[in-house]
């Protein structure tokens, strides 16, 4: 089977933790920062975690490789 591509835009947006959740900035906040209220500024500042669904999503189709796949405790 051939390699799976990581999409390069989204290895630029997203970063994973070590417990495979899924970390993005806010949007809204590249340009025209003079039309937008300071508490909308404020709040973008920080690095969010994305919801269950949609970390789901940027992982099984952006980022294959980032993925923390679970293992069976059993012996074998």
């Amino acid at each position: 089977m051939p390699k799976m591509k990581t999409r390069s835009g989204a290895k630029k947006r997203f970063k994973v933790t070590s417990s495979g959740k899924v970390k993005a900035k806010p949007s809204f906040m590249r340009h025209m920062q003079m039309n937008k209220p300071k508490s909308m500024k404020r709040k973008a500042r920080r690095i969010g975690v994305l919801c269950d669904a949609d970390a789901r999503i940027v992982l099984r189709n952006f980022l294959p490789y980032n993925r923390k796949t679970k293992r069976s405790e059993g012996g074998a």
